[in-house]
């Protein structure tokens, strides 16, 4: 081999080293510009215990205070959590649990000596910033909170929103009530919609990473000008000896395309499972309404009740008035009264006339609004006949307030869109990174149909492979970059609001339970003195020992008493419901619907 050989070789090789530089350069060059991540503030702990407000005068208290539920909690199978719901959805729960598991981020050595210190560790910012790309429920929940997937509750306190709400209200109309609601309500069938759109959403990310082949066949007539290069060209050529191109043109074609983006970065995986997470989200979003609709019904009927209790004092009211009219009549005819207690007398009784019929107004409201949760036209609701004041539901068992996570869908929701948001940020880092696709078509194409499938004079195939990466002006992908981590951040602080705000109505609704039962129970006993203060006065203006007035007085303040202790039983009711709904009742697991 002589020199001048030796030396075009080391050349070679010396240009091949140099365009691999350059190549592996540029390549590498678009993850220098990648932003560094924000990390969110983290929340307050959340207390082991719930305590009342120190405006009680009482720091803590126990609130598992249950006796009378007499079944076992019911559980939820993790797999079942993540089956889709019936009802014309598709089936993807095999598909869900695969990408509802999300895997570390893995990066290269660049990424890892990213904002180190001086000592080559890394920087405080770049620690919170990498655990949050990895778990960010556990970083930015309140005070490190785990997820909701980490408790085991096998041991915990018994919990009255892990009962359904078949167990927690036994009766009968107002279980009748509340299915009718579950199937024929409205706006559960609106959001059943948007629970397909997510799944199907879900489902058209699920073959972005698979290769797309098309298949087609064409047919087509060209005629070329004499004039022209084609024309020309086409003028001297021959299809066989003697034989030229056909005038104008035929061509005919059948062939498949083949393009498949190759996922290196997990990009397009990353996608889909953010769009998992949302459709499980857009789940606890309607179970989040189901717990409200089951308490909003509950309330109506028990403020149905307390409505027709109210028109039975007043018909009570209005007897002992009639009486003590008839009475106050016979005493003017007698000569030992006068017409003033008369007058006074009826005036009471059309006051309490026309409040009755208020108050049955108000009955046919409260009916209508039933009816429309339930989903159907106006019409009589069928209820119990209770004495009220004696009603009484489940007791309330608070458990402790990390069952919160588990039992309240709207933070299971939170945590889903956290999680996805979390996702997001890895999608978007992957824009900066080198984008590999692969494209490949085959098929048979020729000017006449005998001539088409002639193997290999009308075979035609094709590959090739593009690497593209950005290099110049990458403001873009960095705005949304940015912009990804800016909604996570939102979705921190979305879920520590979330959690925050189930441990304040938690509070709230235990303590106006407790509340109003010591207020009624003074109510009860301020209720049989005006009862009995109204027979004294009654017997005494019979005998003509006492004025009318005293008697108008006694009745009035009954009736006002006896108003006044059904709001207040109205009102607890209404409490222990809504305590059970803040405690995730009814929505600790995916409902079925149609």
């Amino acid at each position: 081999m002589n020199r001048s050989d030796k030396r075009s070789k080391s050349q070679l090789k010396q240009r091949a080293l140099l365009a691999a530089i350059v190549t592996g350069a540029v390549l590498v060059q678009p993850g220098c510009g990648i932003p560094q991540l924000r990390g969110a503030k983290p929340g307050q702990a959340m207390p082991e215990t719930y305590t009342r407000p120190a405006s009680t005068g009482s720091e803590s208290v126990n609130w598992d205070v249950a006796t009378a539920i007499p079944t076992e909690p019911p559980t939820v199978d993790a797999a079942e959590e993540s089956k889709p719901s019936e009802g014309g959805l598709i089936r993807l729960a095999g598909f869900l649990r695969q990408a509802t598991k999300i895997e570390p981020n893995k990066s290269d050595d660049k990424d890892k000596t990213e904002n180190q210190d001086e000592h080559g560790k890394p920087s405080e910012d770049q620690s919170v910033v990498s655990q949050a790309a990895d778990d960010p429920i556990s970083l930015f929940a309140p005070a490190a909170m785990p997820s909701v997937d980490s408790f085991d509750l096998a041991n915990t306190s018994e919990n009255s929103g892990q009962f359904d709400w078949h167990q927690f209200f036994d009766d009968p109309f107002l279980a009748g009530l509340i299915d009718q609601a579950l199937v024929g309500n409205q706006e559960l069938r609106i959001l059943a919609e948007e629970i397909q759109i997510a799944c199907n959403e879900t489902y058209a990310r699920s073959g972005e990473y698979r290769p797309f082949v098309d298949v087609g066949a064409g047919v087509g007539l060209e005629k070329s000008g004499e004039h022209t290069r084609a024309g020309a060209v086409e003028d001297q050529l021959e299809v066989a000896p003697g034989r030229g191109f056909p005038d104008p043109l035929p061509d005919f074609l059948v062939g498949a395309n083949v393009s498949w983006q190759l996922d290196i970065w997990k990009k397009l995986r990353n996608a889909q499972s953010a769009a998992a997470m949302r459709y499980l989200s857009t789940q606890e979003g309607r179970n989040y309404v189901v717990t409200g609709l089951v308490a909003e019904i509950a309330e109506n009927y028990y403020e149905l009740l307390a409505l027709d209790n109210r028109l039975m004092t007043l018909d009570k009211t209005i007897e002992i008035q009639q009486n003590s009219l008839k009475t106050a009549d016979a005493m003017k005819e007698a000569g030992r009264g006068t017409e003033l207690a008369v007058q006074r007398f009826q005036a009471e009784v059309r006051k309490n006339q026309s409040e009755k019929l208020i108050i049955e107004q108000e009955i046919v409201e409260v009916e209508n609004r039933i009816n429309f949760l339930v989903g159907r036209y106006p019409q009589h609701v069928q209820r119990m006949s209770v004495e009220y004041i004696d009603l009484t539901l489940q007791s309330i068992s608070a458990g402790v307030p990390a069952q919160l996570l588990q039992n309240r869908p709207d933070i299971r929701a939170a945590e889903r869109e956290l999680q996805a948001a979390g996702l997001d940020i890895k999608v978007a880092k992957a824009r900066f990174y080198p984008s590999l696709n692969l494209n490949a078509g085959v098929g048979y194409q020729a000017f006449a149909a005998g001539y088409l499938f002639r193997t290999p004079e009308s075979l035609i195939y094709s590959i090739g492979g593009d690497l593209v990466a950005p290099l110049i002006n990458k403001r873009a992908i960095q705005a949304a970059y940015r912009t990804a981590n800016a909604k996570q951040l939102q979705a921190v602080y979305n879920y520590q609001q979330t959690v925050l705000n189930a441990y304040t109505e938690v509070i709230n609704q235990l303590t106006k339970v407790s509340n109003y039962g010591k207020s009624i129970e003074i109510k009860k006993q301020q209720l049989a003195s005006l009862e009995a203060s109204v027979d004294s006065a009654t017997k005494l203006f019979q005998n003509a020992r006492a004025e009318y007035v005293e008697v108008l007085l006694a009745q009035r303040e009954m009736m006002e008493a006896k108003m006044l202790i059904i709001d207040i039983k109205q009102q607890q009711l209404s409490a222990t419901i809504y305590a059970y709904q803040a405690l995730g009742g009814s929505g600790g697991g995916p409902a079925n619907f149609n």
